[in-house]
């Protein structure tokens, strides 16, 4: 009998797992629904498009043909207002009902407000969706003066976009440094020169208070906690997602921070999968669940989740080592696994603009920042996803150069 699929979502995950399970299920009936009003594109390159060094045309990856030419029903500017477990059906805004044998769920998340007075004023945009890049770019290719607020690897991108455009930018942190929570001062400080070289001057322990708009309800300034007054015509904030679960709601899906999934992307709910930003995994590196909102990753869940849709039983589990690179400046910069976690951290300064900070945890790797030289990512990666200890030998990861050889000869 034909198994029919929906998947609620168009971003990578979703149309990854679209992909998998045509592969799979080379008769199957797959629809996939997104309340966007275009097909999947690259995420990672709508930043450089906002910096106006892009044009439209490499960022778009799917047109409409692709699901035609792959018998996939495609519905843009749908809505799903509720699912109904029991009855195996997606309720749409528009009235209609889908019926699905199996369902995955890969809607990711809306950025967060920031809750202060004149946050929805014209000029201050949100980061996260093409048309959002479309709106970023046109404001600040005409601005004069700019605030970025949000200081993560989201925030990062705003404040890069002012300087790119030459508006005159500050990027307000309420620490005392960019990513605090990955990052020691040391190598904080390398992405601060950077961002200081771009035209975008840091202002710790900060944030915004309030908007200040002009009589046509347009912003005109940031003003922080601390009382200091910012010059803004245009404004970018990226302080973390709300995940788009509303729909969810009495449908008995375990939820966390997140949609809780096993090593499978398979919920509590038989018959639902996830995948995704939105989804808190068992990762079976780490041996505990997690969360990481990379692109790498979200493929992959989405393509573990086809895989484990189309057959019998779940048979594929999800194990990958993320990583997530910017290119914002003259050195590059990436991070992997998981570098917030760790009962310890190690790090040293090699130069002026190369860093290296690992996250140690039960004697294991489970993440890390590199600032210039990026070699090292592949044997770090390795000893991650083989879960290598290293036990009283952390020394041997901060060499220059990594020699994996001699980590065993020493165990």
């Amino acid at each position: 009998m034909t198994q029919s699929y929906v998947i609620i979502g168009d971003g990578i995950s979703g149309s990854s797992a679209a992909e998998t399970l045509r592969e799979k299920d080379p008769d199957a009936e797959i629809t996939v629904i997104t309340d966007e009003g275009e097909p999947l594109y690259n995420r990672i390159l709508i930043k450089e498009f906002a910096k106006g060094k892009l044009p439209e045309a490499p960022i778009s990856i799917h047109d409409e043909g692709w699901y035609e030419d792959r018998d996939i029903t495609l519905s843009l500017n749908t809505h799903v207002t509720r699912i109904d477990p029991d009855a195996h059906v997606v309720h749409t805004h528009e009235g209609a009902d889908l019926e699905y044998d199996k369902l995955l769920i890969a809607t990711g998340g809306t950025p967060t407000q920031l809750p202060v007075e004149n946050s929805d004023a014209d000029g201050i945009h949100h980061f996260w969706t093409f048309q959002d890049a479309r709106n970023i770019e046109a404001d600040a290719s005409e601005a004069e003066t700019g605030v970025a607020v949000g200081a993560g690897l989201l925030g990062i991108d705003l404040a890069a976009i002012c300087g790119a455009q030459d508006v005159a930018g500050k990027y307000l942190m309420r620490g005392n440094r960019w990513w605090r929570y990955a990052l020691s001062l040391d190598g904080a400080e390398i992405i601060h020169d950077g961002l200081r070289e771009k035209g975008v001057e840091p202002v710790f322990d900060s944030g915004v208070d309030h908007f200040e708009t002009d009589d046509s309800g347009r912003v005109t300034a940031a003003v922080d906690p601390n009382g200091d007054r910012y010059e803004a015509d245009f404004v970018g904030i990226a302080i973390g997602l709300n995940f788009n679960t509303e729909y969810l709601r009495g449908s008995g899906i375990e939820q966390d921070e997140g949609i809780v999934v096993d090593e499978y992307m398979q919920t509590n709910v038989d018959d639902i999968y996830a995948a995704g930003d939105l989804t808190r995994f068992y990762d079976t590196i780490l041996g505990e669940y997690a969360q990481n909102g990379s692109w790498g990753s979200a493929k992959e869940q989405g393509k573990i989740a086809g895989v484990n849709m189309a057959a019998d039983e779940e048979s594929e589990a999800f194990r990958w080592v993320s990583s997530y690179s910017i290119t914002h400046f003259d050195f590059p910069f990436l991070s992997f696994g998981h570098p917030t976690l760790g009962d310890q951290h190690i790090e040293r300064k090699y130069s002026d603009t190369e860093w290296r900070r690992i996250a140690i945890k039960d004697g294991k790797v489970v993440g890390g920042v590199l600032i210039g030289d990026l070699a090292p990512q592949t044997r770090l990666k390795k000893l991650m996803r083989e879960e290598t200890s290293v036990e009283g030998q952390t020394e041997v990861l901060l060499e220059e150069e990594i020699d994996l050889d001699q980590l065993v000869v020493s165990q």
